[in-house]
């Protein structure tokens, strides 16, 4: 996720907006008889907004080659999306009635008739298939075959500096098929084919933390700096550990004992075994033990230049070690894409749900959603549905750019977070005080000001908005159900009278300057590659910590899987199970001083000081009951034990 190590979940086809996500494309049906084209099935979503007639460079050469994805519907599309509902929804008869992945499949996937006609139908328009898994069927074939295939034209468009291919119309297939197709992508060839001959790099050069430090929120009161708000201010902490976080929201006495939690981002750090073992032992988490850490990883990688493969490793380095700190005895399975596109991480997705591999997924990135599509949010949403029908329930860092103007000069959400299948987890700057006792949380949202040249005031302080947890209301996603009631109707129906889906659903420790301690192997300025220690947050924190406090909760309920757990979740809103997040706790605002390495490294080039003022995210505001910050707030003591009671 765009955090301090910036990830970002890069999309196979971009769009400027999408058309509202409701009716049969919401439950990953397909669309009915294709207008003016007898005899077809229109696969909606399917042409990108960015297509248009004034951006048309005219047809795509016949000879060019086109890879593509046909999602298949299965054979009860509808069933699918409401069991997925049911077994979810505690006042359900069916709740909790989970299937195995083979029951699933069984009841839900396609039939061998299904892939057989849609094989048969792309085999006969002179596609040529390239793969068969139970979510779709790839090709490969020229533009003619393809055009042949999906009942449209594929025309070269303008988009921004570059031209892509793309369809110049919906595409179609044929209706005797009787809707065994969902939707189909990469008939748009935006960015680009991927090569399968890179090799992954080294890691990211080093990045430490320079001091001075607080080792719990306040201990260390940055007395001969400028005041903020009044008052002298504390120094950033050094990085909170496990015993903190452990604290913070409610474990007590559960480590997470035979719960099964899995975590994708893409690509796989060399060293992960080593780094996780050795943050363990340096910080009082429990030893790992053997098989307790797995990777499930591809045959080959892709696009590591394109998406900044070892910027990944930090990624994975901090979602295992989260995990481990906040449920120690958890198995945990890495499960690595291929690439940081969307085809790569869905296939991620569905190792995890065809082997049911977990209970609880985390999920670390994402991307806005005008660079979603509806053919691939159909294709996520399917993923997610066949999850939770098998007691599977995946978490969603929301964005670390808060409403995302200052990132896109767009007030947007990010995705798959948006997805009403999804449980989207918001961030926090956290108070942890001596003792390891909770303090308060704020809305993670940070303005920055630096010291003045003589060290008596801050520079146009509070100075300028840097990051915060992203959240808002999407512009795609119908409002769920479980949201009705709770979210506030101004933040649902801010871009749609009916209702649309509002992120996130429940938060977490996010801020990086109350961040979490990462240990992970780096390369130092002499070349060596050493093992290091610094602060780091973002989303991608909150969600791995919200895994971890569901792993704790799931043991609770005597190992019973929680499932998707959006219906539980908002059902236990306004308790004092969940710390309601402000964005003014102590009734005043709130600043931490922080020093940095200009380098990232050390010393030698110089110092930075600044103030980071707490609670300040873009045109989100954390307050009294749901916010699109937080959502319901953040586990409290109680949370955990609550779901003995389920």
């Amino acid at each position: 996720m765009r955090s301090n190590r910036a990830m970002v979940r890069a999309s196979v086809s971009m769009a400027a907006t999408l058309p509202m996500l409701a009716g049969a494309l919401a439950l990953g049906i397909p669309a009915a008889h294709a207008t003016g084209n007898p005899g077809r099935d229109a696969l909606a979503g399917t042409k990108p907004l960015w297509a248009t007639a004034k951006a048309d460079k005219g047809a795509a050469s016949d000879s060019a080659l086109v890879s593509a994805r046909v999602f298949l519907a299965g054979r009860d599309a509808r069933g699918l999306a409401d069991y997925a509902k049911a077994v979810a929804d505690p006042s359900s008869a069916a709740y909790g009635k989970y299937l195995s992945a083979k029951q699933a499949q069984a009841r839900f996937g396609a039939t061998k008739a299904q892939v057989a006609a849609v094989k048969g139908w792309l085999k006969a328009a002179g596609m040529k298939v390239t793969a068969v898994t139970p979510h779709y069927i790839a090709v490969t074939g020229d533009v003619a075959a393809a055009e042949k295939a999906f009942g449209t034209q594929l025309h070269n468009y303008a988009k921004g500096s570059k031209t892509y291919r793309a369809p110049s119309s919906t595409a179609s297939a044929p209706e005797a098929l009787k809707g065994a197709v969902l939707t189909v992508t990469g008939l748009d060839n935006a960015p680009h084919k991927a090569s399968h001959k890179d090799q992954l790099p080294p890691p990211d050069a080093v990045f430490k933390n320079s001091g001075p430090f607080s080792s719990y929120y306040g201990s260390n009161i940055a007395s001969t700096l400028p005041d903020a708000y009044g008052t002298k201010i504390p120094y950033a902490v050094k990085g909170y550990t496990g015993k903190q976080l452990r604290a913070a929201y409610g474990a007590g006495k559960y480590t997470g004992q035979g719960v099964r939690i899995a975590i994708t981002d893409a690509y796989a750090s060399p060293t992960i075994a080593y780094d996780a073992a050795t943050y363990a032992n340096k910080h009082g988490d429990a030893a790992w033990t053997t098989g307790q850490l797995r990777q499930v990883l591809p045959k080959n990688y892709t696009k590591t230049k394109e998406c900044g493969a070892a910027g990944w490793y930090g990624e994975e380095t901090l979602d295992v070690e989260a995990v481990h700190a906040v449920a120690p005895a958890a198995n945990v399975t890495y499960v690595g894409a291929a690439s940081c596109y969307d085809d790569a991480l869905l296939d991620s997705l569905s190792k995890i749900v065809d082997g049911h591999l977990a209970d609880i997924v985390s999920n670390s990135w994402g991307d806005i959603e005008a660079n979603q599509t509806p053919d691939l949010a159909a294709a996520y949403d399917q993923v997610f549905q066949f999850g939770a029908v098998e007691g599977i329930g995946f978490y969603f860092s929301s964005g670390d750019n808060g409403d995302e103007v200052a990132h896109t000069g767009t007030k947007q959400v990010d995705t798959p977070a948006n997805s009403a299948w999804v449980t989207a987890v918001g961030g926090t700057s956290l108070a942890v005080g001596k003792d390891n006792t909770y303090q308060w949380e704020t809305g993670w949202g940070t303005e920055k000001a630096t010291l003045s040249a003589d060290g008596k005031s801050w520079t146009n302080f509070p100075g300028a908005y840097t990051s915060g947890a992203g959240g808002g209301t999407s512009r795609t996603v119908a409002q769920p159900y479980y949201q009705k009631g709770v979210v506030p109707n101004a933040l649902a129906t801010a871009n749609n009278a009916a209702g649309n889906r509002v992120v996130p659903d429940i938060s977490a420790i996010a801020d990086p300057n109350t961040g979490f301690k990462v240990g992970q192997t780096q390369t130092f300025p002499d070349g060596s590659q050493q093992y290091s220690e610094y602060r780091i947050g973002g989303t991608s924190l909150a969600a791995p910590v919200i895994a971890a406090v569901q792993a704790l909760a799931q043991e609770a309920r005597g190992g019973k899987a929680i499932g998707f757990a959006n219906p539980t979740i908002y059902a236990k809103y306004g308790s004092k199970l969940y710390h309601d997040v402000t964005d003014t706790p102590t009734g005043t605002e709130l600043a931490v001083a922080r020093v940095d390495f200009l380098n990232g490294f050390d010393a030698a080039d110089g110092l930075a000081t600044s103030v980071r003022s707490l609670g300040k995210d873009s045109s989100l505001k954390a307050v009294k009951g749901y916010d699109d910050v937080t959502g319901v707030g953040t586990p409290a003591n109680g949370y955990v034990d609550s779901y003995r009671r389920h």
